[in-house]
């Protein structure tokens, strides 16, 4: 199944000029009805803290097949393709993704309209963007999005700095971001390690939310507990549809893929929201 919807699918790559480095992004698009895909609300995706466009593998394909529409995936600044960053991000870097670097990648791919799809720590991204631009975000998808910073959280990632100490680990990670890897490690280790950013949570974004919202979340995520989607789900503004997966970890969509893009598809099949009246100027 995954490499038919690879065959019946196509993408394109660009990179997108911002004044503290390219971004690199790549667009899918089915090759069955090319010109009503087009034209739709793309699905953007948000990579998690180690993640980057070439991470996502065949899931954006298989998407973009299934729901008939372009997928849009990007390396954030530092990741993947992307252009280095000299510094690690700030404390408030989940928030300034959606007020920085994403308005630039809308404005070059002549995005107006959007669904969020966000992974981990891209969950909370796109949460930030759903709120910001309510008059052009028409759903939202989060998967094993934190919420919070707790406990678990932090003994995962201490497990996980951990194991790139192993032999060959770090060297893993370089095949997907180059030379930028022990930046890239350090980035998601240090930051949520901080105590400066032990504070910080969704909770004051959350209401801000008004589009449909999908909230996926594994039993056994070994990065966040259920009060994570419960917290989401429980302040967000929007209709609101819950899937907790059983046996399920972090990563639903390489864990179970075709059962999350059955989720999409029908959630995306199911949006009947009318988006606020600034509509098509909402991004800028």
């Amino acid at each position: 199944m995954q490499t038919n919807h690879v065959r019946d699918s196509t993408h394109e790559d660009a990179w997108i000029e911002h004044p503290h480095g390219r971004i690199f992004t790549r667009t899918w698009l089915p090759l069955k009805d090319r010109e009503s895909a087009a034209t739709s609300s793309p699905i953007v995706l948000f990579h998690d803290s180690l993640g980057c466009v070439d991470l996502w593998r065949n899931f954006p394909a298989m998407l973009s097949v299934s729901t008939g529409r372009r997928v849009i995936a990007y390396d954030r600044l530092g990741y993947g393709r992307s252009d280095p960053r000299s510094a690690k991000p700030g404390l408030d870097f989940i928030a300034e993704e959606a007020h920085t670097y994403f308005p630039a990648v809308c404005a070059q791919l002549d995005i107006t309209r959007f669904i969020a799809f966000g992974h981990s720590v891209g969950g909370g991204i796109a949460i930030y963007c759903a709120a910001k631009f309510p008059g052009a975000c028409e759903g939202l998808i989060t998967e094993s999005a934190q919420a919070f910073v707790d406990d678990r959280i932090l003994h995962g990632i201490q497990v996980a700095k951990e194991s790139f100490k192993q032999p060959g680990q770090i060297t893993r990670l370089m095949k997907y971001h180059g030379d930028k890897a022990t930046w890239v490690l350090n980035a998601w280790t240090d930051t949520w390690s901080d105590p400066d950013f032990s504070g910080w949570s969704l909770k004051n974004v959350l209401p801000e939310v008004t589009c449909p919202l999908l909230v996926i979340h594994g039993a056994q995520d070994e990065y966040g507990s259920l009060r994570h989607p419960e917290t989401i789900a429980g302040l967000s503004g929007g209709p609101l549809r819950v899937e907790i997966m059983p046996d399920t970890y972090h990563v639903p969509h390489r864990e179970h893929e075709e059962t999350i893009i059955e989720l999409a598809r029908d959630f995306i099949g199911s949006i009947k929201y009318i988006l606020p009246d600034d509509g098509l100027d909402a991004i800028g």
